[in-house]
């Protein structure tokens, strides 16, 4: 007879991966695990089971195994196609409220928005805000679709978030206006290991690596952001560990002022920006 306790013993899994992965095929939570292990399980959940922790061994991401990652307190679906949220980019969601403070309709911009995360988190949090996202990949797009239409009230005050397939702002009205942008771009640069290594091997390398060193996706929003914003508008972007100063320097050389980096939870500067006045 095979159990939640027996699958727990015998798994080379960490416990947690392991719980994570029941509760999805089990379709319960984590306190049934609890109050029902000793529960005779059905040969086909644990044939699912199995077939999961097998892909998991193999270096597959939790997320994309389950389907879904909370971020910012809601749970995202995720695919192959899409970027993993991640608990730094927190930040920046933090980062562009507070700048939208005081503003009574705001207008904000998410480039290259992959599961629509960063978008959805701010329209959730601000429903007076409207908002629009870009990518250029238009299977991200469908997916940050579906997370906007599941997360976010449908008769929300700012509206649906306005999705556009596009190469960072080419595609983009020129005549529009953004009180704040946002943008988590690919950052790390083509020869970093990290990319063959743990989850990186399994999202898309479009949205990790600009395939030169870093900072060539953040020259371009840069170079470009300041023709979509409005007076006295923000430009916030995630950066690598060690980019701040350099993501800093850009900024100021491109006329913004008060130019700043936030830092995240493990004290490391996630998160640059400044303002701009035509």
């Amino acid at each position: 007879m095979t159990t939640v306790a027996g699958l727990l013993r015998a798994s080379t899994l960490p416990a947690l991966e392991t719980r994570i992965l029941l509760e999805h095929v089990l379709g319960w939570r984590r306190t049934e695990l609890i109050t029902r292990d000793d529960e005779e399980l059905a040969a086909e959940s644990v044939d699912r089971f199995d077939a999961l922790a097998q892909r998991r061994a193999a270096g597959e991401p939790i997320a994309q195994l389950v389907g879904n990652r909370e971020f910012f307190g809601l749970a995202f679906e995720v695919t192959p196609d899409v970027l993993i949220p991640r608990p730094e980019t927190e930040l920046l969601v933090e980062t562009a409220l507070d700048r939208l403070k005081g503003i009574k309709v705001p207008r904000v911009l998410d480039l290259g928005t992959g599961s629509g995360a960063i978008a959805v988190g701010i329209a959730f949090a601000n429903p007076h805000a409207h908002v629009w996202a870009v990518d250029r990949s238009a299977q991200a797009l469908v997916v940050a679709a579906r997370n906007a239409e599941k997360l976010l009230d449908a008769d929300r005050p700012g509206g649906e978030i306005a999705l556009l397939e596009s190469n960072w702002t080419a595609a983009l009205d020129p005549a529009l206006r953004f009180d704040v942008i946002v943008s988590n771009p690919p950052y790390i640069a083509q020869n970093d290991p990290h990319l063959s290594e743990g989850d990186l091997r399994f999202e898309p390398r479009t949205a990790l690596t600009d395939e030169a060193d870093g900072l060539a996706a953040i020259r371009t929003i840069v170079r470009s952001a300041p023709f979509f914003l409005a007076t006295s508008g923000s430009l916030w972007l995630e950066h690598g560990y060690d980019q701040a100063a350099d993501v800093r320097a850009l900024l100021s050389a491109r006329g913004f002022s008060d130019v700043r980096s936030e830092r995240d939870l493990a004290d490391i500067e996630r998160v640059s920006g400044g303002f701009f006045s035509a």
